[in-house]
């Protein structure tokens, strides 16, 4: 079944959901992204990876600033969509807009809706514990993340997972919910049904301010942030007066011995641990400012004062 379909999403998120429209039967007439970024040391204007995406397949590619322009919903008309597919697109979608498309505007979310809903739904999951996520596809309504649901895909969390990681999951599984849920939804054979309003939850913005790591903090909570913030904004430390990038970490003991911050040796792996607020995290994945990531065990070979020194005394 041919459908005319635009599809509007931003980072790698939603790329593989992007692809599995490019590989289906739905012609995908038009692709809205975010506007190129400044990145890296040089802050050149690079595009989004669905920007990436688009232009290989010489789908047309539109950058809008705002989707509330006047301009926007006749530009969006021309292309005639019977079907809008959102997925991480990073603007709200105005009335008009929602209202175009005869099959609706469908959104991707990554999470078990009504859980945390908003921008930051992957990092709410881990900085919560939760143990289990997925994905939702929801007919978009004018609310955040609040739609009626048509499908939702469970996915268990690791105790290794980052948002990095976990993202790449539920991109797939996205993908594959979209494929599932759209023949179905076209035929009518799918009747939406409303979420759940007193059980949601919202997730806040992350921003680079959450890097800094306090370790008066309780260990599970350090390395529940310590995953969610991988792999930005990343969390650090400082150490003689440097920043020390903590890439990954592990749970040794909730129960705290010594002075908040030091480092310590431990018996079992990864062998080096800090005194937390209520316990000791083990360190194995580090960095420090202008070195290359590197293991616990080599960065200690290579400073041999890193034992029994304090964490975050030394702040520039």
């Amino acid at each position: 079944m041919e459908v005319g379909t635009v599809f509007m999403g931003t980072p790698q998120f939603a790329v593989p959901i992007l692809g599995s429209l490019l590989r289906s039967p739905y012609q995908v007439v038009a692709v809205y992204t975010q506007p190129d970024k400044p990145a890296g040391r040089r802050q050149r204007l690079t595009p989004s990876p669905v920007k990436e995406l688009a232009m290989e397949h010489k789908i047309p590619v539109i950058q809008p600033n705002t989707l509330k322009s006047a301009e926007v919903v006749p530009d969006l008309a021309s292309f005639k969509p019977e079907l809008i597919v959102v997925a991480a697109f990073g603007q709200i979608l105005p009335r008009e807009v929602l209202s175009l498309p005869k099959f609706g505007c469908l959104n991707i979310h990554p999470s078990l809706l009504p859980q945390h809903r908003g921008p930051s739904p992957v990092a709410a999951s881990l900085l919560c514990g939760d143990l289990l996520t997925g994905v939702t596809i929801i007919l978009m309504d004018e609310g955040l993340d609040s739609g009626p649901i048509l499908a939702r895909e469970k996915v268990g969390i690791a105790a290794t997972d980052t948002t990095g990681s976990l993202t790449a999951k539920l991109a797939h599984v996205g993908a594959g919910l979209l494929m599932d849920t759209l023949p179905k939804w076209l035929k009518g054979e799918l009747e939406p049904q409303p979420q759940d309003e007193p059980q949601a939850t919202y997730s806040r913005l992350i921003t680079s301010k959450d890097s800094e790591i306090d370790w008066h903090l309780p260990v599970v909570e350090l390395w529940q942030r310590i995953r969610a913030f991988n792999p930005w904004p990343g969390c650090y430390t400082w150490w003689q007066g440097k920043r020390l990038k903590i890439h990954s970490a592990a749970l040794v003991s909730r129960l705290a011995r010594g002075e908040v911050g030091k480092v310590i040796a431990l018996r079992q792996p990864p062998k080096v641990g800090v005194v937390t607020g209520d316990g000791i995290l083990g360190l194995c994945q580090v960095q420090l400012e202008g070195r290359h990531e590197m293991s616990i065990a080599d960065f200690v070979r290579g400073q041999r004062n890193f034992i029994g020194s304090i964490l975050g005394s030394d702040r520039r």
